[in-house]
Parts: C-alpha cells; sequence; structure tokens
C-alpha cells in the first residue's frame, strides 16, 4: 500500500505573512490526517522562515500525528530533533537564500557527518531518510551509510511533465534507483513539485512507497477545500 505523506510548511507561510496564530499548522495536520494522509511532513529551516520551533514542538506533542521532520545535516539540528522525538526525520540540503529545495544532498561531501547523524538519529529509534537526486551512486551511498529509506527528489521530472517535454529519461533514472534501492534494503520515497499527473506517473514505479507532497496541495486547496485535495492523491495513489 503506497502512502501519503502531506507537507504543511506552507500553511505556517501564510500565517507568518500577517503573524500572529491563524492559520496553525498544528490544526492543518489533524485536518490532514482526518481526510486520508499517512503522516505530516515539516521542514525545520535554520532561518524558520516557515515552520516554528513552537510548531514542531506542538506537532510533535500530538502523538496521534505520525511527524516526518525534515532537518538540514547538521549537528544544531540534530539535538532540536532528538529532544523532540518525531516519528522520522528526513535529512536535506539546504541553502539560505534558496526558494524551495534545489536538489538532492551531496553525500559524497557529506558522507561521513550525514553517517554520525544516522546512527545518533536510528540509536533513538527514529527512522531515518536521505533525500537525493536520482542517482545510482548516491543510492549505493545511502546503503552504505545506513540509512532506512531514501526520498528521491522529483523537481526536475515534476517540471518536465508541467511543461509537456519529454520526461522518459528522467522516469527512467528514478525508476532505475528505486529498483536498486529496494534490492538493497531501502525503503523507497518521492517528492518535490508533485501534481496530481506526476503523481500518478510516479505510481506506476513499483518500488515507490511513500509520496510527500506539499505546496501543490496548499495552493490547490485554495480553490477545492483541503479535503478534496488529499483525498484526491489518495485516490490516485492506491490505483
Amino acid at each position: 500500500m503506497k502512502r501519503l505523506g502531506v507537507n504543511i510548511d506552507h500553511v505556517a507561510t501564510v500565517r507568518n505573512a500577517r503573524g500572529g496564530f491563524h492559520p496553525d499548522p498544528l490544526t492543518s495536520a489533524k485536518l490532514a490526517l482526518k481526510s486520508g494522509a499517512n503522516s505530516i511532513t515539516i521542514h525545520l529551516r535554520e532561518d524558520r522562515r516557515h515552520i516554528k520551533d513552537i510548531d514542531l514542538k506542538k506537532i510533535s506533542s500530538y502523538k496521534k500525528i505520525l511527524l516526518n521532520l525534515e532537518i538540514g545535516a547538521n549537528f544544531d539540528m540534530l539535538k532540536i530533533a532528538l529532544k523532540n522525538k518525531p516519528n522520522y526525520v528526513c535529512i536535506v540540503p539546504e541553502k539560505r537564500k534558496e526558494i524551495t529545495t534545489e536538489g538532492g544532498l551531496n553525500l559524497k561531501k557529506n558522507k561521513n557527518k550525514i553517517k554520525k547523524i544516522l546512527k545518533s538519529l536510528k540509536n533513538n529509534n527514529i527512522r531515518t531518510s536521505l533525500f537525493i537526486n536520482p542517482n545510482i551512486n548516491d543510492v549505493k551511498i545511502s546503503h552504505q551509510i545506513n540509512t532506512d529509506c531514501i526520498e528521491i527528489h522529483t523537481g526536475k521530472f515534476s517540471e518536465l511533465v508541467k511543461s509537456n517535454k519529454n520526461y522518459l529519461n528522467e522516469f527512467n533514472r528514478i525508476k532505475k534507483c528505486s529498483k536498486l534501492a529496494k534490492s538493497l534494503g531501502l525503503e523507497v520515497h518521492a517528492g518535490h513539485g508533485l501534481d496530481y499527473r506526476s503523481t500518478k506517473l510516479l505510481t506506476k514505479i513499483f518500488e515507490i512507497k511513500e509520496f510527500n507532497i506539499g505546496h501543490f496541495i496548499i495552493g490547490e486547496a485554495i480553490f477545492n477545500g483541503f479535503k478534496k485535495v488529499i483525498n484526491n492523491f489518495k485516490k490516485i495513489i492506491k490505483k
């Protein structure tokens, strides 16, 4: 059974535009779960541009939520993760001036550092994931440093689909990486830039077990409602 993770970062973005408490990320997390989401994803960035520490504390304290916390590969963020004890942690690359995550981790450069972070998380019974590009070498390194899962960056694929350009080469890269990862015992997730069409296409890759989707869900919910959009995605990934 494929799973849907809903990223609620941009609920916090809307709240922060005016300050105050509305809309509340915890309330949106509860509604997402009630609407069929399997887990909730939040990214606690170093600059706190959307999700704040108080959001993490409130959401992680609500035990009915399976929380996937995205953090940069640094030890300060590791301490925060261990303090709040989310169910899952996904290590992601992070640049201060980027609008959104631009690609996967540089595992070759940061292999030893990330390995230490993964070990600490696993010692605290937190499921680990690495956000990587659809690259065979990155899958192999992910296995070597003992992560539980990989999340394949689908940004390029999604843009090709949206632009009605030939996406087959990128699709096949994702497929090959997914097959290799599964053969190595890694669970495969996919995320970034996904909408209805691109998600439907990727459901053809049997090895992908989880889709993490945020920006499109929050944006589409303005027109069609949070619950309906989540239900639409649940129907897509069940097929």
